[in-house]
C-alpha cells in the first residue's frame, strides 16, 4: 500500500468498472435484447457506443484499448491498483449501465437492464466486499417495482442503493416517492446518485461543451438532488434516509446550503411544505457530496460541516485523481486538522457504507 498524505484511511466513494456490454444481451429478458447497448468498431478502429436515448458516444480506439486501464473485474488487479493510490477500499458504479439502464422511457426495459448489472455484479464483486463495494442500480419510473429491486439488491446482499440522478417525467421533490423513501428507510441502504445519469448530460454542443456540459449537466446534479429533497420535505418526513451525490464536486454545498436556508426564511409563508429543520440542517444531517479535487469545498467546510464531505478517486477514469491522489490530496488538505482529514477521505464512507477497515 501507498502511503497516504497524513497517515489515515483513504476509501473511494467513486469508482468505476468497464463491466462487459455483452452481459446485458446475454442476461436481460429475451423481450429487450435487441435493445441492450453495443459498440461498433470501424474498419480503422474507431470505435462507438450506442444506447437507446442517448447520441453515439465516440470510445477510445482498439489500439490505444489494448494498453489502457480500463477499471476490470479481475479483483486482485482492481485492489492492486488502489493500494497504488493508497486507497484502501472503494464504492463501485457501473460504466455503461451509468447511462443506458437510466435513460431509455420504458420502465420494463430499465428494470431489465438493472436487474441484470446487479446479478452480474454481485457474482463478481461479492466475495471482496469488504474491500470493493458495488452499488446496486434501482430504476425509477415505476416505483413499485423500484421498491421491489431495491429489497431484491438488500438481499442480494450488496450495500448500496444507485438511483438515477435525474428523473424527467418525475422530480424527485413529487410526493409519489414517498412510498419508495419509506421502503428504502426500512431497508437501511444509503442511496447514491452519480452525476449525468437519468438524461442525456451533452446539452451543449460546439465551443466550450466539454466544460459547459460537465459543470452544469452533471455536477448540478448534486444541488437538483439535494435541494428537492431538503426543500421538498423527503429527508424531513424520512430521517433514515441517507443520501450521497458522486462525481457532483461540493464546491456548491456552501452556496446551496446558506442561500437555502436564507430562501426558506424570506420565503416562509409560501414556502412548502413546513419544514422541522432548515434545509441546510436537513442536508448535514442526511447529505453528502463527493468529490476528488475540489479545495473550495475543502475550504468551505466551515459552512458545510466536515460530515458533508466524501472524497473518491473516480478510478479509472481520466479525469479523476488516480493514480496520482496522494499529491493531489497533499495539495487540497494541507493544513486540515487530521480527524477532519480522516472523516473526510475515509471515515465518513465507512459509516455511511459499512466499511471495516
Amino acid at each position: 500500500m501507498t502511503d497516504t498524505y497524513g497517515g489515515v484511511t483513504y476509501i473511494s466513494t467513486d469508482a468505476h468498472v468497464t463491466e462487459p456490454i455483452d452481459l446485458y444481451r446475454e442476461r436481460v429478458d429475451a423481450q429487450y435484447r435487441d435493445r441492450v447497448p453495443w459498440i461498433e468498431e470501424s474498419e480503422g478502429g474507431e470505435r462507438a457506443v450506442h444506447m437507446e436515448g442517448l447520441r453515439p458516444r465516440s470510445l477510445m480506439g482498439a489500439a490505444v484499448l489494448e494498453k489502457a486501464v480500463v477499471g476490470g473485474w479481475d479483483l486482485d488487479v482492481r485492489i492492486r491498483d488502489q493500494e497504488r493510490d493508497g486507497v484502501a477500499a472503494e464504492v463501485i458504479f457501473p460504466t455503461w449501465a451509468l447511462q443506458a439502464c437510466f435513460v431509455p422511457e420504458d420502465p420494463g426495459f430499465q428494470l431489465a437492464m438493472c436487474r441484470a448489472y446487479n446479478d452480474w455484479a454481485t457474482e463478481v464483486f461479492a466475495e471482496r466486499a469488504d474491500r470493493i463495494m458495488a452499488v446496486g442500480l434501482i430504476p425509477m419510473l415505476d416505483i413499485e417495482g423500484a421498491v421491489a429491486e431495491a429489497q431484491r439488491v438488500a438481499d442480494l446482499g450488496l450495500r448500496a442503493l444507485f438511483l438515477p440522478a435525474q428523473v424527467p417525467t418525475r422530480p424527485y421533490n413529487d410526493e409519489a416517492y414517498d412510498r419508495f423513501w419509506a421502503a428504502a428507510s426500512e431497508i437501511g441502504l444509503p442511496l447514491t446518485f452519480h452525476s449525468g445519469t437519468g438524461e442525456e448530460p451533452r446539452v451543449v454542443r460546439g465551443p466550450g461543451g466539454a466544460v459547459i456540459n460537465y459543470l452544469l449537466a452533471a455536477q448540478l446534479d448534486g444541488p437538483r438532488v439535494m435541494l428537492n429533497l431538503a426543500a421538498g420535505g423527503a429527508l424531513d418526513r424520512f430521517p433514515e434516509l441517507r443520501v450521497v451525490t458522486v462525481e457532483t464536486g461540493a464546491s456548491w454545498l456552501a452556496w446551496v446550503m446558506t442561500q437555502a436556508d436564507a430562501i426558506y426564511d424570506a420565503h416562509r409563508m409560501w414556502a412548502k411544505p413546513k419544514l422541522s429543520l432548515k434545509p441546510s440542517e436537513l442536508i448535514r444531517r442526511q447529505c453528502a457530496a463527493t468529490f476528488m479535487h475540489d479545495p473550495v469545498a475543502v475550504a468551505n467546510r466551515e459552512f458545510t460541516g466536515v460530515e458533508t464531505l466524501m472524497w473518491g478517486n473516480d478510478y479509472p477514469h481520466p479525469e479523476g485523481t488516480w493514480p496520482n491522489s496522494q499529491d493531489r490530496c497533499a495539495d487540497q488538505f494541507e493544513g486540515v486538522p487530521g480527524d477532519e482529514l480522516a472523516s473526510i477521505v475515509g471515515g465518513n464512507a465507512a459509516q455511511v457504507f459499512g466499511f471495516d477497515l
